[in-house]
């Protein structure tokens, strides 16, 4: 059975930088929760950043928070790990947090923490795309199964 990456927040755990929960459970993410087939990975915890903690946002190839805090140093490692894990359980493909600046895998926000989005990707999805990895956003889980052939 091919395993699944996913962003620990999608997962259900309380990993936002806000603790809050995300809502998020179609039927099939049910039943692949069901059958172990799931990783979750929540990269800035697995940095050493605590829940809660202040919002990030990618400026450019760093990672800062609202006050200008240089956290790109945790967020690589995060990145890291996360792509350790995708090599350990040879996952078939990951589904990460879309606008996140380590999960976002199309839209981040553009880091003048004004709410505005631009094209671009978390640095964890950098990483995992380096390695090699396909990365989907929530809203792409149809896609993800389709080109992976996987039900």
């Amino acid at each position: 059975m091919k395993k699944i990456l996913i962003s620990g927040c999608l997962y259900g755990d309380v990993v936002r930088y806000d603790g809050n929960k995300v809502d998020w459970a179609p039927p099939l993410f049910r039943k692949w929760k069901e059958e172990g087939r799931l990783v979750p990975v929540c990269p800035e915890v697995f940095g050493g950043l605590p829940v809660p903690r202040s919002d990030c946002q990618r400026v450019g190839e760093l990672v800062k928070t609202r006050l200008g805090e240089d956290v790109t140093e945790a967020f690589r490692r995060g990145a890291e790990e996360a792509v350790r894990l995708a090599k350990e359980y040879e996952v078939a493909f990951a589904i990460m947090k879309e606008r996140s600046p380590s999960c976002g895998s199309s839209i981040v926000y553009d880091g003048s923490f004004s709410g505005n989005k631009i094209p671009g990707e978390g640095l964890a999805v950098q990483h995992l795309r380096e390695a090699g990895f396909s990365v989907y956003n929530e809203d792409q889980l149809e896609q993800a199964i389709q080109e992976n052939a996987l039900v």
